[in-house]
């Protein structure tokens, strides 16, 4: 007979289930380190980074790919996206000595960070990088200063309706704005290269694409009328992974993006860029760790674990909600899982459907390749995970 209704609790955690069982099954090596003398450790899986970068460049195979150094920076991601010719998007210098260490010429670097230290701006334009992202007057004029004759790439403002990790407000302007930004750098003895926008990462919406584009297309017919003639487009990034749920597809948003386009901008611009991390690497990482501890406050589940939002998991303070999977039978609870400090802000997740899990095992977050190793920190003394590319 079935059920009228479906349990929650179930439905979440046979997702996780699922989802850990289908990871690992394509993914035999990493097999071998699912239970680690010591935890916490972030699993890489770079045959998968691999497969996900050639499936961006199939999918949008008139775009240059600037992979987001930011996402992860690992080395080894690092090297094996550099050899299969990606571009790679860097925020600052140690950023960029990290890409540079591996042989990548200036030419496959590009910086689309609004907010650029003066240290910076001097070190990329020392090493050959010429090309920087405006959204202000002010910004220019450092530009104009260090990095004379460089290309600049405005920013503009689109929503981030239905992205999971929105931004905010603290970057880009509108067409208007903007318009008036790169006729100032023209000014100024820069040169206008092109426009961007970001529709938020992980993002789920395609009428932020649609925004985009359109205001995209708004700008470089006005940028025309005033003289300036404007070669690049940047879509930035936001490609979406699997975490709780199901993400849009990759294919999708490519026919969806190139339809858009032709909708838009008939006449496409002489260079596209796209700047995908999260969707490079952020489903092919699994976070390996080990219960700690347990408890029962009020009518809340307690489960504590030797990792955190300080030490890897800081995307779960902005609504990133990972699947969470454990090697136990049992009827279902609901947990909120705290992490390793004595921070009270250090809280993981809630209502996390697993069996009940005792102190000693370990428990596997899924998802977990990006902005993890990246934002984590020390504090209170617990160590960053550990990192195996493999």
């Amino acid at each position: 007979m079935v059920k009228d209704t479906i349990d929650p609790l179930t439905l979440q955690y046979e997702f996780a289930r699922r989802y850990f069982q289908e990871f690992l099954s394509s993914r035999e090596h990493l097999t071998l380190h699912l239970k680690p003398s010591r935890t916490p450790v972030l699993l890489l899986d770079l045959q998968g980074i691999k497969s996900r970068y050639l499936e961006i460049k199939y999918h949008f195979p008139q775009f240059r790919v600037y992979y987001a150094v930011k996402a992860n920076d690992h080395l080894e991601v690092l090297k094996l996206l550099a050899d299969l010719g990606s571009g790679f998007e860097v925020a600052s210098s140690e950023e960029l000595r990290r890409v540079m260490s591996l042989g990548v010429k200036p030419e496959r670097v590009i910086s689309s960070n609004p907010i650029k230290p003066l240290e910076f701006i001097d070190y990329a334009y020392g090493q050959g990088v010429n090309r920087f992202v405006v959204d202000s007057f002010t910004e220019v004029d450092k530009l104009s200063r260090v990095a004379p004759r460089s290309r600049v790439y405005v920013r503009l403002v689109v929503p981030n309706e239905g992205s999971d990790w929105p931004l905010s407000k603290k970057f880009g302007v509108d067409v208007d704005t903007a318009l008036e930004v790169l006729l100032y750098a023209q000014d100024k003895g820069l040169v206008p290269y092109g426009l961007t926008f970001h529709v938020g990462s992980q993002c789920n919406n395609f009428r932020n694409w649609l925004i985009g584009i359109k205001k995209a297309s708004e700008l470089w017919q006005k940028a025309k009328l005033k003289g300036l003639r404007l070669q690049m487009l940047n879509i930035g990034g936001g490609l979406p992974v699997k975490y709780t749920y199901e993400a849009l597809r990759i294919e999708d948003i490519a026919y969806y993006v190139r339809g858009l386009l032709q909708k838009f901008m008939p006449s496409l611009p002489h260079e596209l860029q796209i700047e995908p991390g999260r969707g490079v690497v952020g489903d092919q990482g699994l976070m390996v760790c080990r219960v700690i501890g347990k408890a029962k406050r009020g009518e809340e589940n307690w489960l504590y674990i030797d990792t955190g939002v300080f030490n890897g998991l800081a995307e779960a303070l902005g609504g990133i909600r990972y699947p969470f999977y454990v090697e136990r039978e049992g009827e279902l609870r609901e947990w909120t899982v705290g992490g390793v400090s004595c921070d009270s802000m250090d809280v993981v997740a809630r209502k996390v459907a697993l069996p009940e899990p005792e102190v000693g095992d370990y428990l596997y977050i899924l998802s977990s390749g990006a902005y993890t190793t990246v934002y984590a920190a020390e504090f209170n003394g617990f160590s960053k995970p550990e990192v195996r590319a493999l």
